[in-house]
């Protein structure tokens, strides 16, 4: 269904026009003043424009020039009864997309209308690529079956379905984009584009001026007229990567949007509208964020509509060599290097590793190795010097016992994130993806076996310093 605006004097075409679009599906909106009209088509919303040659207080060349004069590319239909050449080559060197005369037929009309509509599609779609080449990745799906991975896949289809805000968090390197592009593509919207903006990598000016555009001479460089993503991404959906960077007073407008849906460029005090879906990702506790104010409480809850957790690789090892066979068979392809696989003993290497850089560091490791194995089949021996290298659980965990390297690890893990948290056990179990009760049960454990320890340790002194004074 299109929002389609149309703008005639005479009551009788409005009422035969709203009959035949109203059949097709269509929802018109019907304005008698052109100036009411040209104020209402300015704020956005419309998928298409139908306006009238001749009328009273402003022809119909003179509202198509001030539609595009305001930044409008809405397609336009020129509805006419005094059709030549030149008044059809004016209306389209002013901007309409074609003419029809009047009287038409309903059926004539609606195949205009279909054209108009078809043509703005693939124009706005061209025009989102163009801007975001890359956040057009593979249409992946999600890879795994363990567990975790089935909760989460389950879990996004029930997401993915309705039209409310997502916050998707989760470490570094657990792909949250991926996640966020299977939502995309299994969405209402999954026909519209979906755009990508990285909330770290900008400053708070640029960041405003990519959300939202910007006017001509807005500010120094700014030479032409640009549209922001939300305007490029309207009827889609819009991913804000790493939202906990931007910047509080950025964060005011951004909420804005969100409430109400209307926006400014940088430079303009024209309202606009956008019908976007806002996926937002972070690896950052956002509670946190909000108590340290470094994030609005009510932009946290506003976001926080639909929240989906992606789980650490390591809390999905399962999933390990069915993610390396992906990795390698991609690799593969893009070095030409088909028909790598791992050796079981190279599996058990990887599936033992803590993976800090999570999916992210197996797909390097993967591409590292299509590219330099020579062998079929990857080694153990080659795999080793790699996972000890600067990503090595060692050097994330501290200096290992041989034989308990697992518990030593689980153990300093535990004590890292306790301290991060201040000693706040929620919060850790959380991050660490444990209950509180389990936690407290760890903690405990280690504590008496610490108390063992001291208590063996004096038990030893004592046995040492009796003998010390039998000597004596």
């Amino acid at each position: 269904m299109a929002q389609i605006c149309v703008v005639d004097d005479k009551e009788i075409l409005r009422e035969s026009v709203r009959e035949a679009l109203e059949r097709e599906g269509h929802s018109p909106t019907l304005f008698t003043d052109p100036t009411e009209a040209l104020a209402e088509i300015k704020r956005g919303g419309f998928d298409l424009i139908l306006a009238d040659l001749k009328m009273p207080r402003m022809d119909g060349l003179t509202l198509i020039r001030e539609i595009r004069a305001a930044g409008c590319d809405t397609p336009i239909i020129m509805m006419t009864a005094y059709a030549t050449v030149a008044t059809a080559v004016e209306a389209m060197k002013a901007g309409a997309f074609d003419y029809i005369q009047k009287p038409f037929e309903a059926e004539a009309l609606a195949v205009l209308v279909d054209r108009a509509l078809e043509h703005a599609r693939l124009r706005r779609e061209n025009e989102a690529l163009r801007v975001s080449v890359d956040d057009l990745r593979s249409g992946r799906e999600l890879v795994g079956s363990s567990p975790a991975m089935t909760a989460l896949r389950e879990q996004l289809e029930r997401v993915a379905g309705s039209h409310a805000t997502v916050l998707i968090t989760g470490e570094s390197g657990t792909g949250k984009e991926l996640v966020a592009g299977y939502i995309h593509r299994h969405s209402p919207r999954a026909d519209r584009a979906m755009l990508c903006l990285n909330c770290a990598a900008l400053s708070a000016n640029l960041l405003e001026s990519e959300l939202f555009g910007h006017e001509r001479g807005a500010f120094t460089g700014a030479d032409r007229m640009r549209k922001g993503r939300f305007e490029l991404a309207d009827g889609g959906t819009l991913l804000l990567d790493e939202i906990s960077e931007m910047a509080v007073p950025l964060q005011a407008k951004l909420l804005r949007v969100l409430q109400e849906g209307e926006f400014e460029r940088v430079g303009s005090s024209v309202t606009r509208r956008a019908n976007v879906r806002i996926i937002a990702t972070t690896n950052r506790d956002l509670e946190e964020w909000v108590g340290r104010k470094r994030f609005r409480a009510d932009l946290y809850y506003r976001l926080n509509v639909l929240p989906v957790a992606v789980p650490p690789l390591r809390e999905r090892r399962e999933d390990i060599p069915d993610l390396t066979e992906h990795f390698l068979r991609r690799a593969g392809w893009f070095e030409k290097a088909e028909g790598r696989r791992v050796s079981p003993e190279a599996i058990k290497l990887l599936t033992e590793y803590a993976w800090p850089g999570n999916v992210r560091e197996l797909e390097n490791l993967c591409h590292r190795a299509a590219t330099l194995c020579t062998a079929e089949v990857m080694a153990a021996d080659l795999v080793q010097p790699w996972l000890n290298g600067s990503s090595r659980a060692g050097e994330n965990f501290g200096i290992l016992r041989e034989g308990r390297m697992l518990e030593d690890m689980e153990r300093q893990l535990i004590e890292r994130t306790l301290a991060r948290f201040n000693g706040h056990r929620a919060k850790s179990a959380k991050a660490l993806g444990m209950g509180v009760r389990t936690l407290g049960m760890k903690l405990k454990q280690w504590r008496e076996e610490k108390e063992r320890q001291i208590s063996m340790e004096v038990g030893a002194a004592s046995g040492a310093a009796s003998l010390s004074g039998m000597s004596l």
